[in-house]
């Protein structure tokens, strides 16, 4: 038996081809003019592409069928997609309008949890790549489930209501969209699983014609995502180029409110001899800085500092936190770490209750850092930051099955 002695043979391959031929023509993206130029930028862009390869036939072939869906996680340490939070889990699993379904699992101690039931995608250059671009059409909160006292719960999908533990949907209805945000290192999240209830045959085996669309899907992922990003939050999400190390204005969005969240990015570029504090008042509600690359991806958050909450951020004596952008340790507790890159973007989330802050920056020299720095900031010795980063990754690890 041999190539062309299957009734399909052709077909895969000219799809194979196409696939491979499309992942080169991705590759080519990460010498983008809107990337730095150094190894390490350069080798992130590639990065970017790998770890996605790594998820495009889970999404496109693996959990595709909604008649047997399984939730997917699609960012974690080791994989980074759409501006990922690095103090969030996000999880989706594709359904479809008529089905019934149930998630089974416990509800965990994260202090942000919310399951939303995304619509149609509209059309037009405005709307991201898969697997965003989804209108959400209905969601519900944690503090809106009725928990069981053992900490279980179960949600059903579509269907006739049944009570608080319930998201309808329509038609349209594609996918659940599942987010679990931490403020505190040991806060855990909660463990989840799908099914559809009326389930009763094996799920189909592939067949060719599966195979070949999950091939092009896949295409259109990897191409997807090295041409949408950063260009599409440059141009779509209010992110300024032109006028780096300074906050836009947030403004809310009716999309925003069904999420629970507003978000304000920063485009910053700092050279090797710079620093950059980020100053705004401490305020009530849970909300997250994260530092991502030029693609739009969270930092090294396992291994480095690179994202804060309320609970893990020192304030300062005049209310105010004051977070220190620098690509070495300059010992205040503060410090958000470059990991030398020499531009990226930070990300700043305000989640359900209270008002966003209002952030300010200020580009100093890094030598003058404890001139301009208030006296009472608080700093941390080597031994310190060690133990501080040893948190950090067993707390990570706690979130993923690492």
């Amino acid at each position: 038996m041999a190539f062309s002695d299957g009734p399909d043979d052709a077909a895969l391959d000219v799809a194979w081809s196409e696939f491979c031929d499309r992942l080169k023509d991705a590759g080519r993206e990460a010498f983008k003019d809107l990337n730095a130029t150094s190894g390490i930028q350069r080798a992130d862009a590639f990065r970017f592409l790998t770890q996605n390869l790594g998820q495009a036939f889970d999404l496109g072939l693996e959990t595709r069928d909604p008649s047997y869906p399984s939730i997917h996680t699609f960012c974690n340490p080791t994989r980074k997609l759409g501006g990922d939070c690095a103090d969030f889990t996000y999880q989706q699993a594709w359904i479809d309008g008529e089905s019934i379904y149930r998630i089974i699992g416990t509800r965990g101690t994260a202090r942000f949890f919310n399951v939303t039931v995304q619509g149609a995608r509209p059309v037009g250059p405005h709307v991201l790549h898969e697997p965003f671009g989804d209108v959400p059409e209905a969601n519900v909160f944690g503090h809106q489930l009725h928990i069981e006292p053992d900490g279980t719960f179960e949600l059903y999908i579509g269907g006739p209501e049944r009570g608080p533990n319930w998201l309808p949907t329509t038609p349209a209805s594609r996918k659940l969209f599942i987010r679990q945000g931490f403020d505190r290192w040991g806060e855990r999240p909660g463990h989840l699983r799908i099914e559809r209830i009326d389930m009763a045959a094996p799920k189909p085996v592939p067949t060719a014609a599966t195979m070949i669309e999950a091939m092009e899907w896949a295409g259109d992922f990897v191409t997807g995502l090295m041409a949408s990003w950063p260009e599409f939050p440059f141009t779509y999400g209010g992110v300024d180029s032109e006028h780096p190390n300074r906050f836009p204005a947030m403004d809310a969005t009716a999309a925003d409110a069904k999420r629970g969240r507003t978000a304000a990015n920063m485009y910053w570029e700092l050279g090797p001899d710079d620093a950059l504090i980020v100053e705004f008042d401490a305020h009530d509600g849970l909300w997250m800085i994260t530092n991502m690359g030029a693609f739009f991806t969270s930092m090294d958050y396992l291994y480095r500092p690179v994202s804060y909450t309320p609970s893990r951020t020192a304030v300062d004596a005049d209310g105010k936190v004051r977070l220190v952008l620098a690509h070495d340790d300059p010992g205040v507790h503060n410090w958000v770490d470059t990991q030398g890159f020499e531009r990226g973007n930070l990300t700043y989330r305000h989640m359900l209750e209270g008002e966003p802050a209002v952030l300010s920056t200020r580009l100093v020299a890094r030598s003058e850092l404890d001139q301009v720095l208030p006296p009472d900031t608080k700093r941390v010795n080597a031994s310190e930051r060690t133990a501080q980063l040893w948190e950090r990754f067993h707390a990570v690890r706690g979130r993923f099955p690492l």
